[in-house]
């Protein structure tokens, strides 16, 4: 790995279960400023669906805080956007520089790198499969307790039969 992707590497955060970067940290190697990064995004904001970009809650940006001991972005007054891989490649077509080229290119690289490497770790399949395995048996074992509600809803739902009338009848 060059010097650019060790750079980016460090750069690239896990947060809500997706690989994300900080718009500060884009623009630094956009060699934009952030605002004027976000302000792109915001006109055209139907680029960005929550899975490309979205915004840390409070507890997100307390939580980085306390792990880096200061916020990690800045410490701006506002909460950062942060950009998924799909996210950032969305950013490649707004951002029409030589630089944003280049740049976007190496992050595209460094993002295969880590999926690369995740996915060479020895015994990944294995976990996949046993993962794979405790789903079906988790989803198997819920499967008849929804069941079982399905049946007990459908019978409040059910008319009641009439009931027989007792006595003589007097026609």
């Amino acid at each position: 790995m060059n010097d650019v992707s060790i750079k980016i590497r460090d750069m690239i955060y896990e947060i809500r279960g997706q690989r994300v970067m900080f718009d500060r940290d884009l623009a630094v190697l956009y060699q934009v400023e952030t605002k004027n990064l976000n302000r792109i995004v915001k006109r055209n904001i139907a680029r960005f669906p929550e899975d490309f970009m979205f915004k840390l809650t409070r507890s997100e940006i307390y939580n980085l805080r306390c792990q880096f001991g200061t916020s990690s972005w800045g410490g701006s007054r506002y909460s950062p956007y942060v950009f998924t891989e799909q996210g950032i490649a969305m950013l490649s077509g707004l951002l029409n520089s030589d630089i944003a080229i280049s740049v976007n290119i190496e992050i595209m690289r460094t993002f295969i790198k880590l999926r690369q490497y995740v996915l060479s770790q020895p015994g990944i399949n294995e976990q996949i499969a046993d993962l794979r395995n405790l789903l079906m048996l988790y989803i198997e074992k819920n499967d008849k307790r929804v069941n079982d509600i399905i049946i007990a809803l459908d019978s409040l739902i059910c008319k009641p039969e009439p009931a027989k009338r007792i006595g003589f009848n007097v026609d």
